[in-house]
Formats: structure tokens, sequence, C-alpha cells
């Protein structure tokens, strides 16, 4: 039943990236030095904010963060929960956490455009701003 189910439902699985297959998607998107920052600098994100996974949810009391970005559901999402969403990427926040990264990649570049950096990702920002991140792309 659950592999009927795996068939029967395309497109809505997780999936958890490999470190390199993370960074060969990135650099096929145009990350590298996109708003100056490095192929490193997002893949050093994306571990931080959701290791990998595009299922990740993380609950911040009034929003939530969706995703392998962890894209938040009070300014660039619409996950029906959270009071006054801005939804300034035009998305349902479960597009997020499907195994089709093509629309999380379309509103975390938003996301970096607006800011013209990576600062709004906390996980950016505490763990990989200023390091030296050439372990997040080395033999890949």
């Amino acid at each position: 039943l659950l592999v009927f189910l795996g068939l029967a439902l395309p497109g809505t699985q997780a999936k958890v990236f490999s470190r390199c297959d993370l960074v060969k998607t990135l650099r096929g998107h145009g990350f590298e030095g996109f708003v100056g920052k490095t192929v490193a600098d997002w893949v050093c994100l994306v571990k931080h904010e959701s290791s990998y996974n595009t299922k990740a949810v993380n609950n911040n009391g009034p929003s939530r963060d969706y995703g392998i970005f962890q894209i938040n559901s009070k300014y660039w999402c619409e996950d029906g929960k959270t009071s006054g969403s801005k939804n300034a990427c035009h998305i349902s926040c479960s597009k997020f956490q499907d195994d089709n990264i093509e629309d999380d990649i379309q509103c975390a570049k938003k996301i970096a455009r607006e800011a013209n950096g990576l600062t709004p990702w906390y996980g950016w920002r505490d763990n990989c701003k200023g390091k030296n991140l050439s372990s997040y792309v080395n033999g890949c």
C-alpha cells in the first residue's frame, strides 16, 4: 500500500539532498555570485536551516519556516495558519515541502535579492557569515 501511495502521489515526497547534489543544483541555478554570495554560503545556509531536507518545518510561534531554505509564512508564503501573511512569493508554503525545489529557489532568490544578501536567515548569520566555507563545496 505504501509503495502504491508513493507512486500515486509523485512530487509530494520529501527529499534530503546530499551535499554535492545540492552544490550541483545550486550551481545549475546561478547561485554562484548571486547577491555577492558563493554556492558555499548557500549550502552552509541550507545545512543549518533544514539539514538539506525539503520537508523541514520550524515553528516560530506566530509563523513557521518551510522547506529546504526555511521560507517564512509571515512574509513569503501562505500556510493558512499565519495571521496577516504577506505571501510575497505568491505561493502556498506546502509547495516548499515537496521534492521539487524550483519554486523554493525562485522564492529564496527573491528574499536574497530584496535583502541584498543572506541576512534574513539566522542559520547563515549564526553559522556561516564571515567563515571559511570551502568545506561545503570541496570534492563536489
